[in-house]
């Protein structure tokens, strides 16, 4: 007979397997199981003012509560669409005439590509396991949809990329094109190969910076350094969506007399005009003003998501007018994946130092978001083991995905904002909803005509969509920045980290003749690294600020509680001096 130590390990997987076995059969085959008894109709009443209120508040569902899978589904993809314009975003703005000029197949195989990637890495990120052998875990503890479980494509790499392919074309060293920023020709997509590559590279330094005790990461990125820099990326974006939304962000900005970009986006267009035309700044605003009503009057699957549906009315306005162009689109292929088309890797050495800022930055902004997102929004403790576990697990997770993604052919990705708003309207943070959202990502970037149409939409529409994105970054970071005291110390740190911040972004040509150097070798590379960092306001306001918080010491404030002013201050010594006391008309009693 066998021993009862020797009975429990081939008993335990088969009572495993069957409670498993059970609690699908359970969720599939019943109906409590698909659908429950959540209010549903809570989702889509919209908030007119003749409409009564809902009495109570929808239930909250945790980390690892039981929902139903058609909620789970319906909330997933309303996660998946608030994601959406943030996703696709970078791409259409790096592949397009503002960044590397790729041709319309390619843009359309990023932004299939960015689909499928964040939805396979989100995925990853979702499901926490630790590292064999080691007390380290691979990924965040996070709910399905909260902020540092869903990633999607930074919005920090495309200052960057944009500036270094500028440098490169420039430079005439590392050719982009095969002519003068055309869109004919057969482009050697050798920047975009570079900036892949040096992103995948400066990837390791997240990981390495993971390992770190998470409470001196927390010192030397709180929220005094972590706040200005994502605001000063918000700020950095906004020209980049304002460009667009006047009519486009490539070579017709310039305005040329004559030329194929004398009218935006090109003379062959279809309703091609002169940049800043007022219908191109109408397009805009029509997104704009569908997503200030959606936020008004929407409900809450509409708040969540008023960025895609103002998106689609833009759309909708731009197909009505003329300013649509199905030939790509017919073009495209019926479904698209990962390699499709790959891009020679290389390491371009000016963009190494300002990769590794751009990864400095997503740790800031990755501590950052897991504080806030466990204490406010998923209710989850934000002191102790767990917690630290947390905040290392999210760094790991941000790295190994940023390396991933530019082996898959997508810049580096970093944890989505979008997501917490869905979390506080719809009151869930489940792990289920998670994966509901990847496998909408994934589907959608797997049908490449819906990649096709976005590529297809208008730079107007685009823009007024993406001023508003870029512009929720700013604000964001204002929200992380306001969580600090407002101290004399910290008061001079945001003075000196955005003084030369917001110089860069203002006059981002302020460095262009600081350095003489033109002998090529390693030290022109150095010094065009140099000259990318300087030209970058967010860069530089997060590497003086960590600098200047590590400097400076801790003040000591006499008294927390609000200053007296100087005239009150004075007359309360006078009435000391004065024996007789004043009256409420300050005469003398």
């Amino acid at each position: 007979m066998a021993e009862p130590d020797q009975i429990v390990p081939t008993t335990a997987p088969k009572r495993a397997f069957g409670d498993h076995a059970r609690r699908v059969k359970k969720a599939f085959l019943t109906r409590e199981g698909l659908v429950g008894n959540y209010d549903y109709a809570f989702l889509f009443r919209p908030r007119l003012p003749f409409m009564r209120k809902p009495c109570r508040a929808a239930p909250f569902f945790g980390l690892d509560d039981r929902m139903p899978v058609l909620l789970a589904l319906l909330l997933g993809f309303q996660h998946a669409l608030a994601m959406l314009a943030g996703v696709v975003s970078p791409p259409i703005i790096l592949g397009g005439a503002g960044g590397a000029n790729l041709p319309p197949g390619t843009q359309q195989y990023l932004v299939s590509t960015s689909l499928i990637v964040c939805g396979i890495l989100s995925a990853i990120q979702i499901t926490r396991f630790h590292i064999w052998g080691t007390p380290y875990v691979l990924v965040v503890n996070s709910p399905g949809g909260q902020r540092h479980g869903c990633v999607g494509t930074s919005f920090t790499i495309i200052p960057i990329g944009q500036g270094a392919l500028e440098q490169m074309y420039a430079n005439g060293k590392v050719r982009c094109y095969d002519g003068p920023r055309s869109n004919t020709g057969n482009l050697p997509m050798v920047c975009s190969g570079a900036i892949l590559g040096t992103g995948c590279v400066c990837a390791l330094l997240e990981i390495a910076l993971s390992f770190m005790p998470p409470r001196l990461l927390q010192k030397i990125f709180p929220p005094l350094v972590t706040g200005p820099t994502v605001m000063l990326v918000g700020v950095k974006l906004i020209a980049s969506g304002f460009k667009n939304w006047a009519g486009g962000n490539g070579p017709c900005a310039a305005m040329p007399k004559t030329g194929l970009f004398s009218l935006c986006p090109n003379t062959a267009a279809p309703h091609a005009l002169p940049w800043g035309s007022a219908e191109f700044i109408g397009l805009g605003f029509s997104v704009f003003i569908a997503i200030i009503i959606c936020e008004r009057f929407g409900s809450p699957i509409m708040q969540s998501t008023s960025v895609v549906i103002g998106l689609l009315f833009g759309c909708i306005i731009a197909a009505a007018t003329g300013y649509f162009s199905n030939k790509n689109i017919d073009l495209a292929p019926a479904a698209s994946f990962i390699w499709v088309q790959t891009f020679k890797l290389s390491i371009y050495g000016p963009l190494v130092l300002p990769t590794l800022a751009v990864y400095i930055i997503l740790a800031c902004e990755a501590i950052g978001d897991i504080s806030a997102t466990c204490d406010a929004v998923s209710r989850l403790d934000v002191d102790g083991k767990m917690f630290d576990s947390r905040i290392q697990g999210g760094l790991l997770a941000d790295g190994i995905n940023g390396l991933l993604a530019s082996l898959a052919t997508v810049t580096p990705v970093s944890t989505y904002a979008q997501n917490n708003g869905v979390i506080a309207l719809t009151r869930c943070a489940n792990r289920k909803a998670g994966y509901g959202c990847c496998f909408f990502l994934i589907l959608m970037g797997i049908f490449s005509k819906f990649a096709a149409s976005l590529v297809a939409i208008p730079s107007a529409v685009l823009g007024g969509m993406t001023t508003f994105l870029f512009c929720s970054v700013a604000v964001s970071g204002m929200r992380i920045t306001a969580t600090m005291p407002f101290t004399r110390r910290n008061r001079f740190i945001l003075t000196a980290a955005l003084a030369l911040g917001y110089g860069a972004t203002l006059v981002p040509t302020w460095f262009d003749h600081f350095f003489t150097y033109k002998g090529g070798g390693g030290l022109q590379g150095f010094l065009d690294a140099i000259n990318l960092i300087m030209e970058t306001g967010f860069a530089i306001t997060a590497f003086v600020a960590i600098f200047l918080n590590l400097l400076l010491p801790e003040e000591v404030e006499e008294d927390d509680g609000e200053e007296v002013p100087v005239e009150s201050s004075n007359n309360s010594n006078r009435q000391e001096l004065d024996s007789e006391p004043l009256g409420h008309g300050g005469e003398k009693v």
